[in-house]
């Protein structure tokens, strides 16, 4: 469909009265774009915001409709009931961030507190999963880190049963050590470590978050690892590899293959398009929507 960039960004300002936009940002200056929509609906597409910065989170839902998405993920609950609006949802939530984690016991108290009071306004809105971490090992044993991980997530399980709420824990890569494109020192930093985890734990609401750029770079063999771990998997992310940017012909990863076996192994959960764009950023999403609509 074809459609002027300034009138996608326009509807933002109708659909959602929050703020005063100020200028476009200039990926919206060009006269016109070729947006794709999705239209196969086995693969519910979400947006990760802080990649696409200047955009905002309003010009963001507007551009997911225009799309065919289903969702702005990891996004200030002040947005969600705009996002219903525009029947989009949250697919999950935000909390506690990278840096803390189950893996110390003097960091529970801080995950217990954000994800419990986080579950709550999931449960509220209609957001079915949030996210949580390791946190980093700093000298910490790999087997005294395992059991303060189970020892924390089995605290969280019995909230999230309840709410049904999925709390998914994220493997990242340690391996880059370049600012959000890796985290070295992460303590789950392996999805074999971060099953293993899930299993002594043993909750149907406490899976692991599958960024398939991260377990590429750990691990590589994204498919028959995402099939090995169906069962443990709550939610998916993308990026190209190498540098974490379009999930296009410029990187080694192909996603069309990825997303089809990610539809056999019968998941229905939501994949959040999480990659840094060189190029003009619409553009990008609208190609990376087409790609993963398989």
């Amino acid at each position: 469909m074809k459609l002027s960039r300034r009138s996608v960004f326009k509807s933002v300002a109708t659909a959602l009265p929050l703020a005063a936009m100020g200028g476009l940002p200039r990926a919206a200056q060009a006269e016109e774009i070729a947006l794709y929509r999705a239209r196969k609906g086995r693969i519910k597409q979400s947006i990760v915001p802080w990649c696409y910065k200047p955009l905002t989170v309003e010009e963001l839902a507007a551009l997911a409709v225009k799309l065919g998405m289903h969702s702005i993920e990891l996004c200030d609950p002040k947005f969600w009931p705009k996002l219903k609006e525009l029947g989009l949802t949250c697919a999950i939530a935000g909390s506690h961030g990278f840096g803390k984690g189950f893996a110390h016991l003097e960091e529970h108290e801080l995950c217990l507190k954000s994800l419990t009071e986080r579950i709550g306004q999931c449960v509220t809105a209609g957001v079915p999963s949030i996210i949580t971490f390791s946190g980093f090992r700093r000298g910490l044993a790999t087997e005294v880190g395992v059991k303060n991980m189970v020892d924390g997530l089995k605290k969280i399980a019995p909230i999230a049963e309840k709410a049904k709420v999925t709390v998914c824990l994220e493997m990242l890569n340690s391996r880059v050590n370049v600012e959000m494109k890796g985290h070295p020192d992460y303590f789950c930093d392996s999805m074999d470590l971060s099953v293993d985890i899930l299993k002594q734990v043993s909750s149907e609401y406490v899976k692991v978050l599958f960024d398939i750029y991260h377990v590429q770079i750990m691990h590589g063999d994204v498919i028959t690892r995402l099939k090995q771990y169906a069962p443990w998997i709550g939610h998916y992310h993308t990026a190209g590899v190498p540098g974490r940017n379009e999930i296009d012909d410029t990187q080694e990863l192909c996603y069309a293959p990825i997303m089809r076996a990610i539809v056999a192994t019968g998941y229905r959960g939501y994949v959040g398009q999480e990659f840094i764009p060189v190029g003009d950023k619409v553009k990008s999403l609208s190609d990376a929507t087409r790609i993963c609509d398989v």
